[in-house]
């Protein structure tokens, strides 16, 4: 008898959730078991799963996103009604898990790999955005949402690759300003305080649509930009190269030279061309061009392509070090 209740339920779902409302899509979930602990293991066509966790899930993966801790993975078991991803205008946009419904609006879009989309209200992680048709929206994290075009994205290509331009951006009074600007990206003509004005000949009016273009971009393909920088309009050209940092994953465009971090700044990875440094796993960076540093966003509001060479100050079982990189 249960199992009927289940199947009519699941069934008005799916035929009539644009009618029923949003807290149908709730059962959804929940019948779904698409929130797990800290995961999302959201049903998807073709018997899989999208999975967002910061570990390895325990399943046959098809496909990983290290940016952005999304996994693509089989599920032999598979759903009867998956999510799909809402490729209309939202008509309402609501943050659903398996206790609450939560009608708002996104206010802020997610602006590249290193800011997430910003609800309205308070909601928790993690959680499905969804319209009231159960489309997917977006998925709620614990740094925020990751909104459906990343995860479209996502699930369309084959390999996952995000493209750089060497600089991060951010808006500023209706204009896209370069807030910090990879030093040891060859030939980058960037410089901190350059106002993006034009990408291929489209004007550029915010820094959600940019850096999505800029990060959707083919792997070493050439564009030409306008730019503003003090009181003077000038055309340069850029080619995308291949995202090292972002998301999930340290950036501080010193993994552009092979050294990765964790939050606190301990050293996690050196690569081969790293290892000329003399560095060492665990190794703290303290000081950047002799200014101190706690956090990623430190490191990018300091290092400036101007600059022919960084500074870089160390902690190791409290001996302290200097390293020159350029």
């Amino acid at each position: 008898m249960f199992r009927l209740f289940v199947a009519l339920n699941l069934l008005f779902i799916n035929l009539y959730a644009c009618k029923g409302g949003i807290d149908s899509c709730k059962l959804k979930v929940i019948d779904s078991e698409s929130i797990v602990k800290q995961t999302l293991q959201i049903p998807l066509q073709n018997n899989q799963r999208l999975i967002f966790s910061t570990t390895a899930p325990n399943a046959k993966i098809l496909k990983h996103d290290p940016y952005l801790s999304l996994y693509l993975v089989e599920d032999k078991k598979g759903f009867k009604y998956p999510f799909k991803l809402n490729m209309n205008i939202p008509s309402g946009v609501f943050c659903v898990d398996n206790k609450s419904v939560i009608e708002g609006k996104i206010i802020k879009r997610q602006v590249g790999l290193n800011s997430f989309a910003i609800f309205s209200k308070q909601i928790s992680s993690p959680s499905l955005l969804l319209n009231s048709c159960c489309a997917l929206e977006g998925i709620v994290t614990d740094r925020g949402i990751i909104q459906r075009e990343y995860i479209e994205r996502f699930l369309k290509v084959k390999k996952v690759t995000y493209g750089d331009f060497g600089i991060r951006v951010k808006s500023v009074n209706s204009a896209v300003v370069v807030i910090s600007s990879n030093p040891f990206l060859k030939e980058n003509s960037f410089k901190k305080g350059d106002i993006i004005v034009e990408l291929d000949g489209k004007r550029v009016k915010e820094s959600a649509r940019f850096m999505r273009d800029v990060l959707f971009s083919e792997i070493g393909s050439l564009h030409t930009l306008k730019i503003k920088r003090a009181n003077e309009l000038l055309t340069i050209s850029a080619k995308t190269q291949n995202r090292v940092g972002g998301g999930y994953l340290s950036d501080t465009f010193l993994e552009f030279l092979g050294i990765s971090f964790d939050k606190n700044l301990f050293i996690t990875k050196i690569e081969k061309k790293a290892e000329r440094h003399g560095l060492k796993l665990g190794d703290q960076l303290l000081q950047v061009n002799k200014k101190d540093v706690k956090r990623e966003g430190d490191i990018l509001e300091i290092v400036d392509n101007q600059n022919k060479s960084t500074q870089l100050l160390f902690e190791r079982e409290h001996f302290q070090f200097f390293v020159k990189v350029n």
